[in-house]
């Protein structure tokens, strides 16, 4: 919403329904089918389109949607449509200014997301509890860095806790959402100023129907 004020968007509610299968281990967690994931995700932009949005610009708040996003943005070139999906990926927070980090393994609920939370949602976060599990890394994985297996996580972090919580404070939090903000307003500023790619992506469905006659 900080994002929308510097920058005015429609604000779709809050969608939830995103990719979690490496979480499935741990108590309260919904992980929909790959299946019901895209077909959702289609049909609220489609329908979204349908009501004007002719931009649709999704938002990732979860690093487990890395991959899910692109993959679901690449695939709006199956078939023609009037619309065009923009993804903002997690914001590059490592930038002049920034609080120094003081954990050198900093991912969910570590020092930075913890951070984050205390000027997001103060309520939910007990800093009481933050040490009474590990989020170390267990390396029980021995693989080349450009090898990628589903199980990476778990094999690292089953607690799905990665960094110490406790290191969190409010002023690294207070930057990392200010700057998140700003790059959202940021990216929605070129996004609406973005003449082209509705123009490239209907040139590029009228060529997909005549492949043969694409110079080589």
């Amino acid at each position: 919403m900080n994002a929308v004020q510097q920058k005015y968007a429609v604000v779709f509610p809050e969608y939830y329904f995103g990719q979690i299968f490496e979480a499935q281990q741990q108590p309260g967690t919904v992980a929909y089918s790959l299946e019901t994931q895209l077909t959702l995700l289609q049909e609220t932009v489609k329908e979204m389109a349908r009501n004007g949005c002719k931009k649709v610009v999704i938002v990732n708040g979860h690093g487990g949607n890395n991959h899910l996003l692109p993959l679901f943005a690449q695939a709006q070139m199956a078939s023609p449509r009037d619309y065009v999906v923009y993804v903002f990926g997690l914001p590059k927070l490592n930038v002049p200014g920034r609080p120094a980090v003081k954990t050198q393994n900093d991912q969910h609920a570590g020092e930075t997301e913890t951070s984050q939370m205390l000027i997001a949602r103060p309520d939910l976060v007990h800093m009481d509890r933050a040490d009474q599990e590990s989020g170390a890394d267990l390396k029980r994985q021995s693989l080349p860095d450009n090898v990628y297996t589903g199980i990476w996580w778990y094999a690292r972090f089953p607690n799905h806790y990665s960094g110490e919580g406790a290191a969190a404070n409010k002023e690294l939090g207070a930057f990392d959402q200010k700057e998140w903000s700003r790059q959202i307003a940021a990216a929605l500023k070129a996004i609406k100023a973005d003449q082209e790619s509705l123009k490239l992506q209907n040139q590029f469905f009228e060529d997909s129907q005549h492949p043969l006659d694409t110079k080589q």
